[in-house]
């Protein structure tokens, strides 16, 4: 038996991705994956109790999700190379954790070269010495084409699914194709569960105007793509009829658009220099929304996230100067799903009755 087959890891819950991981962890290093329970009020109060108080949402998020995680049965915990100040939190995480009496084997990507492809050679090495890397490559790969299923799909449904007169056929296609990636042991059944989903969904008739309400979405990377973080933000506006269209997500941000070179040559005027983690793709993607026509954008971030704070004075210039209504969503553990159903519907009201008078 290899050192990979008696570690059971996990990764700490992030909206869907967690089912990449898992086919990463299982079919391309060959270990367990424990898949960390759904994100439930239980877990933000874990990690809000063993916390520091001023940290952001999201770090508490991931405490309790590694707690849980943990008591799941997990006994190796991986942490990715974070942006922001998430390079930090993993050491933190770990001594926290560790203080309150875990035994665990903790692998933090902040701790390698990651701009070095030895350095993925070490990671894999280091959960499996026996893994052949061309078949982890190839697996790895899969997993990554998973992903940017994930958020076609995803992107494709929260755009039309407000506007299924059944109310149920949109969530049933989008619900089972989850299901399909969650189950998924090759590459077949990932190309399966894809392709069925693309024709479930091209197969509904929708109940669309000419000119739906369009709102974009923008923000710091995990509450902004986190519907459990987020209340259920996208849910929430697609069922208002209007179509949700969010540029942040894994396959944007890292697979098709590294380095966001490209984006700060259209922004330039508005940000000299790199501002953080998500400022650059935020302020591109809130011009983008501008120049589409979208009705509306919202700015989302978690309480105290300073690139996003940074970025709030330049969405008001932009707001101004090219006429679109901004509205910014604060988050954290004590957010209220009916302050935000209230703000949401003042917003709706707005932008709809902006869009009948122009």
């Amino acid at each position: 038996m290899d050192v990979a087959a008696g570690r059971n890891i996990s990764f700490p819950r992030y909206a869907e991705y967690n089912c990449a991981f898992r086919y990463i962890v299982e079919q391309a290093l060959g270990a367990r994956f424990v898949m960390p329970p759904a994100l439930t009020k239980r877990t933000m109060d874990l990690g809000t109790k063993y916390s520091p108080d001023f940290v952001c949402t999201p770090f508490k998020t991931l405490l309790g999700s590694m707690i849980e995680s943990l008591e799941a049965g997990a006994d190796t915990l991986l942490m990715t190379h974070g942006l922001c100040r998430l390079g930090y939190y993993g050491e933190l995480l770990e001594q926290i954790l560790r203080d309150l009496g875990y035994h665990f084997d903790f692998i933090n990507l902040s701790e390698y070269d990651m701009s070095r492809k030895k350095e993925y050679i070490r990671i894999v090495r280091r959960i499996n010495p026996k893994v052949n890397p061309a078949r982890f490559l190839a697996e790895f790969m899969e997993g990554l084409k998973m992903v940017e299923y994930l958020d076609e799909i995803t992107a494709e449904y929260y755009q039309n699914c407000g506007f299924d007169p059944t109310g149920r056929a949109c969530r049933g296609a989008y619900q089972d194709f989850l299901t399909a990636m969650y189950t998924a042991r090759n590459r077949s059944e990932v190309e399966a569960g894809y392709h069925a989903a693309k024709r479930a969904l091209g197969s509904i008739p929708l109940d669309k105007p000419r000119r739906p309400l369009r709102v974009g979405i923008a923000g710091e990377f995990y509450t902004a793509m986190d519907a459990f973080s987020n209340l259920e933000l996208e849910q929430k506006l697609a069922d208002m009829r209007v179509e949700v269209h969010r540029w942040m997500n894994v396959t944007n941000q890292f697979l098709h658009h590294g380095g966001q070179k490209n984006m700060h040559v259209k922004i330039q005027d508005l940000c000299t220099y790199e501002m953080g983690p998500t400022a650059t793709a935020n302020i591109w993607w809130a011009r983008e929304c501008a120049e589409r026509g979208f009705d509306g954008l919202i700015h989302v971030k978690s309480a105290g996230c300073t690139p996003e704070i940074d970025v709030m004075p330049v969405l008001q210039s932009i707001s101004r100067d090219c006429k679109i209504p901004v509205l910014y969503l604060t988050y954290d553990a004590q957010t209220s799903d009916v302050g935000l159903m209230t703000r949401l519907e003042a917003f709706y009201d707005m932008i709809e009755m902006r869009k009948r008078v122009l």
